[in-house]
């Protein structure tokens, strides 16, 4: 007679009845020690208990029947499609990030939607986020951020230019990068100025406006502007740097430091003094700027804490009533060093 072999026997999911077993407390205890409950006062080591007693066990709370509890979900949406890149927005969302973990929220990260703002709002609402922070090129409009309230979402935050009815705004005004740049070359005694304009997906919600932040610079004192369009690649670097004596130009901001190195590198090996007969100035403030020879000349931008922007969404979440605010998120000073 054969035997089937033996199925192993499939794992029980751990309940929260289990870890109040296993710690010694009521099942009322565990929720408010799992879930952050600051409205009733548990000791610390009944705290340490559960908590180990729900590692041992594998249990984590089951977030729809939290949500159900609760009213809302706590998903905060970051779209991240267009999110920029550096470890200046690094440091600053992984400090977002963290705040918001300990702030009990879930962080969800959103990519892959095109730049429409209605559709992408439509597509973030069927998450049920309790809050969006829009920091990538989407733009949001005031049709968008109804939609996602209607769909429970408390707080809506964006970022750009100007303010969006409904949303909070976070203004991160990138014209100030660009006149930054151009003044401190025009003080240097430069008046045609090239300033680069990136090819790559997702950066024109960055080089525009700081395009248009260095016109506006250059406007005062009659200088020239001319827009470099660039990818960030040798071979367009080393065409744009074989055309730089017909451009007659003495001075370029480079919309960023990793631009302005890629570039510089370019002008060297064509034989064209940097600064001598071009100056060059970059923007991050990058640590390997200062290692280059010429150290390089930056615009540094400080954002503000990443835990601001937690407490606010924090805030605003628990009363959704709050009038909409507007906070700048940076600013910018040069930095001279010897490339300009």
């Amino acid at each position: 007679m054969s035997h089937s072999p033996e199925q192993p026997l499939e794992r029980s999911v751990p309940t929260s009845a289990d870890v109040a077993r296993l710690a010694g407390v009521s099942r009322a205890t565990v929720s408010y020690v799992l879930n952050n409950t600051a409205a009733v006062r548990i000791s610390e080591p009944t705290r340490r208990r559960v908590r180990a007693a729900a590692e041992e066990l594998g249990y984590v709370p089951h977030a729809a029947a939290r949500s159900l509890r609760a009213g809302h979900t706590r998903i905060v949406l970051l779209p991240s499609a267009h999110i920029p890149v550096g470890p200046l927005y690094s440091r600053f969302l992984g400090e977002l990030q963290r705040c918001l973990r300990s702030l009990d929220y879930t962080v969800v990260q959103y990519g892959g939607v095109g730049p429409d703002g209605d559709a992408a709002a439509r597509a973030w609402a069927e998450l049920r986020p309790v809050a969006v922070v829009s920091l990538g090129e989407v733009a949001l409009t005031p049709s968008g951020v109804d939609v996602l309230k209607r769909s429970g979402a408390r707080a809506v935050i964006s970022l750009g230019p100007r303010r969006v009815e409904g949303a909070h705004a976070l203004v991160m005004d990138q014209r100030e990068v660009g006149g930054c740049a151009v003044r401190h070359l025009l003080g240097r005694g430069r008046r045609s100025i090239g300033v680069v304009m990136p090819e790559e997906d997702g950066l024109r919600m960055f080089s525009e406006p700081r395009l248009e932040g260095a016109r506006r610079a250059a406007a005062g004192a009659g200088a020239r502007i001319v827009p470099l369009p660039l990818a960030y690649e040798e071979e367009p670097a080393r065409d744009l740097a074989a055309r730089w004596r017909s451009l007659g130009l003495d001075g370029v901001f480079a919309y960023n430091d990793e631009y302005a190195m890629l570039l510089m590198r370019a002008l060297q090996d064509e034989g064209i003094d940097v600064p001598g007969r071009s100056a060059v100035i970059g923007a991050d403030d990058l640590p390997l700027g200062r290692l280059l020879r010429p150290r390089l000349s930056t615009v540094q931008i400080e954002l503000v804490e990443g835990r601001r922007l937690a407490e606010l969404v924090d805030r605003v979440v628990r009363d959704p009533g709050t009038e909409p605010e507007r906070h700048d998120l940076m600013t910018a000073r040069p930095i001279h060093r010897e490339s300009s």
